[in-house]
């Protein structure tokens, strides 16, 4: 009826199902399924195989010892940007987790070898990256020449073949040089021992105690310059710089102040010998050693001053000299500059070193300046006479 929701009726197989399924939970087994073909039961069984030998990411678990691997860093390691705080370290890549450079290079520590972390450029440059790096220039070189050789599809092909053409770089470089030495000779002189065994050995005996002092034999000599000592040249029995005159040196032998000049003996000596002293340093006048620096320039200051307060005075009391002065000076500057227009010199264009020799201008020289020159920001500038 439709007042009553009847249960659908089950398959046949179903309810075997389900009965198996509460009884095996119970027993706390794995389900079992009574009605499968032997292919079925077998992927099922495989698939329980792969779920129990699933490792958690991060950690690599054995299922036979019942232990645990990390391969992530632990929570106990110093992170690579936690190893120096300084803004201005090595830098931190975020997005791929990478610091090139040391972070601790600029502190006092250990060898780079003897860190825990010195840069990720340095792991690169250690181990067995270099010989990765040769044994993929190789290939590339060898792919580039018509070789079909590649590093990522065939290792093992590249890398043998790179250590076969190191073995015959290696028998030619021995049969070249065989060669030269069977035609030219001097094949004694490669089997002697290095010079640094003949110059550290030796037979002379020394003996010393137990503080570095010699008992017996003699002390090492040791040369007082690395560079040769009492060579004569040009037939000069005297080096350079044993005669001194007047502020040069020369040849004590010849009196030569030239030093590529050669030896004319003793018949180029003019006069008796000049002794061999310095000069005489050159006498000071007006000098008071006694004051310092500071004390001298305050003096010097106080007469100057004194100078200028003297000519504003003089000026006041006598303007017509004043007048004079500055009409001279006005009369210079325009004979200056007209000689420059006919020669057609241009301030913009002079020489770097020009005015080298130009000294201080005067107070009277200003101050004709200051009445010549044009104030382009003066509102009355246009009405007056001369615009120059």
């Amino acid at each position: 009826s439709s007042g009553i929701n009847a249960e659908w009726p089950l398959r046949p197989g179903e309810k075997v199902k389900q009965k198996l399924k509460a009884e095996s939970l119970n027993n706390n087994e794995r389900p079992r399924q009574p009605t499968q073909s032997k292919s079925d039961s077998e992927g099922e069984d495989d698939e329980y195989k792969y779920v129990e030998g699933a490792n958690m990411p991060g950690t690599k678990f054995d299922n036979k010892k019942r232990q645990t691997v990390r391969n992530l860093r632990i929570r106990e390691d110093t992170a690579k940007y936690l190893l120096n705080l300084n803004v201005n370290s090595a830098h931190y890549d975020p997005k791929s987790r990478s610091m090139r450079d040391d972070p601790l290079k600029n502190l006092d520590h250990k060898k780079p070898s003897e860190l825990s972390f010195a840069g990720d450029n340095f792991v690169r440059s250690t181990g067995q990256v270099k010989e990765i790096t040769k044994l993929q220039l190789f290939s590339w070189e060898a792919a580039h020449r018509g070789s079909n050789v590649h590093l990522q599809a065939e290792p093992t092909k590249a890398a043998l073949l790179h250590k076969e053409y190191v073995k015959r770089k290696d028998e030619f470089k021995s049969e070249v040089s065989d060669s030269i030495v069977e035609k030219y000779g001097g094949k004694e002189y490669l089997e002697a021992p290095p010079k640094e065994l003949l110059l550290a050995t030796t037979e002379e005996y020394v003996e010393y105690s137990r503080t570095g002092k010699i008992i017996k034999g003699q002390e090492k000599i040791i040369p007082k310059s690395k560079y040769q000592e009492d060579v004569h040249v040009n037939g000069h029995t005297a080096v350079y710089g044993s005669y001194y005159h007047a502020g040069a040196w020369g040849y004590k032998c010849c009196r030569a102040l030239q030093k590529q000049a050669y030896c004319t003996g003793a018949a180029s000596r003019t006069g008796a010998d000049v002794p061999l002293k310095a000069p005489e340093p050159e006498p000071t006048n007006n000098v008071d050693r006694s004051r310092s620096l500071m004390e001298m320039h305050a003096d010097k200051m106080v007469e100057v001053r004194k100078e200028k307060k003297q000519k504003i005075q003089d000026d006041i009391e006598n303007p017509l000299a004043r007048e004079q002065r500055l009409k001279q000076v006005l009369a210079d500057l325009d004979a200056k500059s007209a000689k420059e227009k006919e020669e057609g010199l241009d301030e913009r264009k002079r020489s770097y070193n020009s005015m080298v020799d130009i000294v201080e201008p005067t107070e009277d020289e200003m101050e004709a300046y200051k009445l010549r020159k044009h104030m382009a920001a003066d509102p009355m500038a246009g009405f007056s006479g001369d615009k120059t």
